[in-house]
């Protein structure tokens, strides 16, 4: 398997692990075993909007949950905290567990997002007081952390600090609370409070506008005290390809604060491009946004060259597409891997063609060594040994690093 793993990424993404496989006598194992692999330990993340209705029993129909668990291993649910909880005192907790307990049974990472943020603030949080909604805040946080401790251990603590202070699109609570407070303080704020909840959850500090002033507000976190696990960089391009030049350019301004980093909202159009002028996406109004043949071959060509270049820098730990199927992407966009009907569009191929084929180790058959020795390579990630009495053992590989260990098998 040696071979075909150099060949499959970034050197950084493989790792090695010779496994001696024993009898329970303490005899070295001296038949062939299948070697396969089980999961990645990079995150390939969508959202989990869609799938909902499935994932809390209410739709019965799985081709969207099918399509999804194909191809993904993280999910972001929403915990948009107007629509979560919109009348004070009754959130959308159960509804909410029984979907993360969906998805963890099927083996998928769950991540929450956000926590704290100035859009979809809920209305009955207007006209209290800066200190009334701050404890407020605290205490919707604290909740919903320690509630989906051990199910969601990753959260966007806070979204889109950077304009939080000087948001005007609509009234809400959260603006005057950060022209207060500060856009350090909140970011504080945020992450503390959820840590206090789970001293285990990563919290990620998150935005869209990936410039110096973003750069900015978290280096003054940093040397504010403010400990940041990962650094979201949100990424919807329906204006156009940002491409490798640009794209590197924001690896090399955020990467060089050492922290994990995560492309949290990708998203690329098969369809004709959201003109240039536009400054805030949201103002975009189109009555239909068809997905053409022209643009579902430009997108699959973009989708390989963003996931490329992505997996190449070592910081970046994830990518997360925003959304699987036209039919529910944000601002109606034809940005899904899948068409409204369902059917896969190219770049659902082209991406699954990386994930679970050049990236993924396939089942082989091993022999071992004199000592019982065999060798397992390729992405980071769990891989399944099977002897031919039908017992089996899972080993970890770690990406970028080489390792030893002992099973039994019969």
């Amino acid at each position: 398997m040696n071979d075909t793993a150099a060949n499959n990424g970034a050197a950084h993404r493989i790792g090695s692990l010779a496994v001696t496989v024993r009898h329970s006598d303490g005899t070295a194992l001296r038949t062939p075993v299948q070697v396969r692999q089980a999961s990645h330990d990079f995150g390939f993340g969508n959202i989990g909007f869609e799938l909902m209705d499935v994932a809390t029993g209410v739709a019965e129909d799985t081709t969207l949950a099918d399509a999804w668990l194909g191809l993904f291993n993280q999910a972001t649910l929403a915990f948009y905290w107007r629509g979560f909880e919109p009348v004070e005192g009754a959130p959308d907790t159960e509804r909410m567990l029984a979907a993360a307990r969906w998805f963890a049974a099927r083996g998928v990472k769950l991540k929450g997002h956000p926590l704290v943020w100035h859009t979809l603030a809920p209305q009955w949080l207007l006209g209290r007081s800066v200190d009334e909604v701050e404890a407020t805040v605290r205490a919707r946080v604290t909740r919903d952390v320690t509630a989906f401790a051990g199910l969601v251990d990753h959260w966007d603590a806070i979204n889109e600090a950077v304009i939080m202070p000087r948001f005007t699109a609509e009234d809400n609570a959260i603006t005057p609370l950060a022209v207060v407070r500060g856009r350090v303080e909140m970011v504080r704020l945020a992450v503390e409070t959820a840590r206090a909840a789970n001293p285990t959850a990563q919290l990620v500090l998150n935005d869209f506008l990936l410039t110096p002033e973003y750069a900015h507000l978290i280096e003054e976190c940093l040397a504010a005290g403010v400990v940041i696990d990962a650094i979201g960089l949100q990424t919807h391009m329906h204006q156009g390809f940002r491409g490798e030049e640009q794209l590197g350019e924001i690896l090399d301004l955020f990467g060089a604060f050492g922290l994990p980093l995560q492309f949290t909202e990708l998203s690329l159009v098969s369809g004709h491009l959201m003109p240039a002028e536009i400054v805030d996406l949201n103002d975009y109004q189109v009555d239909h946004w068809p997905s053409t043949p022209e643009g579902e071959t430009r997108q699959a060509d973009e989708v390989e060259r963003f996931y490329r270049l992505a997996t190449a820098h070592p910081l970046v730990e994830s990518v997360t597409y925003w959304g699987l199927c036209d039919r529910g992407m944000w601002l109606g966009a034809p940005a899904g891997l899948l068409r409204v009907d369902g059917s896969p569009k190219p770049s659902y191929d082209a991406l699954k063609a990386l994930v679970h084929g050049e990236w993924w180790q396939h089942s082989a058959e091993v022999m071992p060594s004199a000592g019982g020795i065999v060798n397992v390579s390729g992405w980071g990630g769990d891989y399944v040994i099977d002897a031919r009495n039908g017992e089996s053992a899972t080993v970890h590989v770690e990406a970028g690093a080489t390792g030893a260990v002992e099973v039994v098998l019969c």
